[in-house]
């Protein structure tokens, strides 16, 4: 039998400051009802979906700074995504502001998490490889003080079981590396879901910032093909607070190529019918970990500390 997943992203235009969260979650709500409508049953959303991209402005206060944040997921503001969720029977990818209580602290985490079809959360990330700065950088229009405002995720890079495969997540700055869909892939990720934030100006190099586009379908079709898995992209986008942000959400086959991509830089939906199975055919030839991987390898430059040995005479 089959294993269908009908998955949708959702793409959001740029978020103002002045919006609130019942502003943000009415515009998910009519995201998700699009995509139900076009008949899927599961939706992903972006990265800070519920508010503007803070990080780009140092923030001294800290009552204004915890603003952004959500001190419970479900609360009262997003509660009625959750309640549509159930409603529609569809399930939903969704990333946010975390502050928690945790080892007697106050911690804050750039999170995502997976909720059923039911409108139970299943699963929870907290971003791992995090971009940017922790001090202001004087020279820079936009700030990107991700490093100042979050810690890096302290989960790692599980899976769970859920619409018929097995499911992982990462987010944005994430999917650059490799080693954040090798991990999954080696627990058999069917699907991957993220969220980006991208500037134009992240690394204020003109050569690097202007192949933006390229490399963010690069890394995630890449992910995708190297480890046998659906990948599905989704941006926040468009001219935000005078900020320029990268679009292009997508949906990306274990193939490597994109079967879905917005065309717009505001509030789009895009769906694709994605076969799971097509991933098992990669993992069962080409990308066979079992007998085609040599972990031994690795382990032996690890013990070398990644010296390179001396030429042979």
């Amino acid at each position: 039998m089959a294993r269908i997943v009908h998955a949708a992203s959702a793409q959001m235009g740029p978020i103002a400051k002045s919006e609130t969260r019942k502003d943000t979650v009415r515009r998910l709500v009519a995201l998700m009802r699009e995509a139900k409508g076009r008949g899927a049953e599961l939706v992903v959303f972006t990265e800070l979906a519920l508010t503007t991209f803070f990080p780009r402005w140092l923030i001294e206060d800290e009552a204004e700074l915890h603003r952004y944040f959500e001190r419970q997921m479900p609360g009262p503001e997003t509660q009625p995504l959750f309640d549509e969720a159930k409603k529609l029977g569809i399930g939903f990818y969704l990333g946010y502001a975390e502050l928690v209580e945790e080892e007697g602290r106050i911690r804050r985490f750039n999170t995502s998490i997976l909720v059923d079809g039911n409108g139970a959360i299943i699963g929870k990330y907290r971003k791992v490889h995090l971009p940017g700065h922790s001090e202001p950088q004087p020279s820079r229009v936009h700030q990107h003080l991700e490093k100042r405002y979050f810690e890096p995720g302290n989960y790692g890079f599980k899976v769970w079981r859920g619409f018929g495969g097995v499911m992982g997540m990462c987010i944005c700055n994430d999917r650059r590396w490799p080693e954040t869909y090798r991990v999954m892939g080696l627990q058999g990720v069917d699907m991957i879901m993220l969220g980006y934030n991208t500037p134009f100006d992240h690394t204020g190099h003109p050569d690097i910032d202007g192949l933006t586009s390229f490399h963010n379908h690069l890394s995630m079709q890449a992910g995708a093909y190297q480890n046998a898995t659906w990948v599905i992209g989704t941006a926040k986008c468009g001219t935000e607070e005078g900020s320029s942000m990268v679009g292009q959400s997508a949906i990306i086959a274990p193939s490597g190529e994109i079967v879905a991509q917005a065309v717009s830089l505001e509030d789009e939906v895009i769906t694709a019918r994605c076969d799971l199975d097509l991933g098992t055919r990669y993992r069962d030839t080409i990308f066979n970990f079992a007998k085609h991987r040599e972990p031994d390898a690795y382990k032996l430059i690890v013990e070398r500390k990644g010296s390179v040995p001396p030429p042979e005479v």
